[in-house]
């Protein structure tokens, strides 16, 4: 009988502490109106731009959470969150302070064109390099909404150590197949990561480096290697448009500067050397281009090989992708040349052999993506013609610099004035 006393004095005295710890939170944590009011104020003073609020509440169980609900900025494109969720340290928030354990957001659409706004207001924010203002991130169904309005839906998840440098960082597409994802570890206590990508059922694995440097510039440095990489997959996970089909290996070096993040990613340069083996040209046939003088193109080509250089600009004005160097070959065809997307806009050059007998020919590539004008010029076919006849059976690059020059020299169209030189065909000598 005393024992059960003493636990019945021993739970009321735990439910009479409980109460007291419940009122005393009830009375110091700032209300509703006041909490929105404030983290309003706190965006906008971050961000630069106005921020709208349509709910903010706090709890206390089953742990102290703050909520906030229907979060846009207010920009033509708004950045929006559906729900985030901050779990504050209980003992900071008693003495008014706010230091995150956690952070959670579920659901928000983040416009590309949104974010030169906010990188123009958040220049030259001091860093807290000795502290660690947010242990952990967790983000669900996060749209990135590109300048030209594509959508790409993430999960992820980050560990930050203090300096909000990540110890860990995941990145992947949700529903997916074949697994597209990003992880980063980071090494030790330096600014170095470990980076294993999986995409297009292949592998992009590397490093990464970053520095702070002395005059508050930010760089960023790294090399992967991807392998065994379908193009067509790795390109559909983003929800681009499949251009070829086959897989690619090869070694990429990224690198970046500004002064801000955002700056760093708007000016992140890729170069990738790549090879890719038996491949499909989708929905372009060449040998129906050159035959028709771009007339006709709708098809596909079987390729033997590809290989080459892309190039790949983050501007603040969008992504500039530049191929040089590229050759390929097929059982009916060989070519090389180059070239250029920016803006939606392709502008590219290329000298064709076909083993049947025509080589050397000039095939232009040149407007929008999605209604590409493909032009032979006048000439390059009788060019051609001679090319193999200087030498007969070849079909080579060299023959394709004889066959594309004469082609030149016989063309006598109206935009060839006399003592003004011809610009070269790719692949071909002056």
């Amino acid at each position: 009988m005393a024992r059960r006393q003493t636990w019945m004095v021993a739970a009321g005295g735990l439910a009479a502490l409980l109460g007291a710890l419940w009122l005393a939170l009830v009375w110091l944590i700032p209300g509703d109106e006041d909490l929105a009011a404030h983290a309003a104020g706190e965006l906008q003073g971050r961000l630069g731009v106005p921020v709208r609020l349509g709910a903010l509440h706090w709890r206390l169980l089953p742990v102290p959470a703050i909520v906030l609900e229907d979060v846009a900025t207010d920009q033509p494109q708004a950045i929006t969150v559906k729900k985030l969720t901050a779990y504050p340290d209980l003992l900071a928030l008693l003495q008014r302070r706010v230091i995150l354990d956690r952070v959670e957001l579920d659901g928000a659409v983040v416009p590309q064109l949104s974010l030169r706004a906010l990188d123009a207001t958040s220049r030259g924010a001091p860093a807290e390099a000795g502290a660690t203002p947010l242990a952990r991130f967790v983000f669900r169904d996060l749209t990135w909404l590109s300048r030209h309005g594509v959508p790409v839906v993430y999960d992820g998840e980050i560990d930050f150590d203090p300096g909000w440098r990540p110890r860990q960082a995941v990145l992947r597409r949700p529903g997916f197949t074949p697994a597209t994802d990003l992880t980063l570890t980071r090494q030790g206590q330096e600014d170095r990561w470990a980076t294993r990508i999986q995409v297009g059922g292949g592998t992009a694995h590397g490093e990464v480096q970053f520095q702070a440097r002395a005059d508050g510039r930010l760089a960023l440095d790294g090399q992967l290697r991807p392998s065994g990489v379908e193009v067509a997959s790795a390109v559909a996970a983003f929800n681009r448009k499949q251009v070829i089909a086959g897989k690619a290996s090869g070694h990429t070096v990224l690198s970046a500067q500004g002064d801000t993040l955002l700056e760093l990613a708007q000016s992140l340069h890729t170069k990738t050397v790549f090879t890719m083996g038996a491949s499909t040209l989708l929905r372009f046939d060449l040998d129906k281009a050159i035959r028709s003088l771009g007339k006709e193109h709708a098809g596909q080509t079987a390729l033997d090989a590809v290989s080459g250089q892309l190039d790949t600009q983050n501007t603040p004005r969008g992504m500039v992708t530049q191929f040089t160097g590229i050759k390929t070959s097929s059982g009916a065809l060989s070519a090389s040349g180059q070239a250029r997307l920016a803006n939606r806009r392709i502008e590219a050059e290329f000298a064709v052999d076909l083993v049947d007998g025509i080589v050397g020919v000039p095939l232009v590539l040149s407007g929008p993506v999605d209604k590409v004008a493909v032009s032979v010029p006048r000439g390059a076919v009788a060019g051609a013609l001679l090319g193999t006849a200087v030498l007969p059976g070849i079909g080579t690059a060299i023959g394709a610099r004889v066959g594309a020059t004469l082609g030149r020299i016989f063309d006598s169209g109206p935009d060839r004035q006399p003592g003004k030189a011809t610009p070269a065909a790719p692949g071909t000598a002056p």
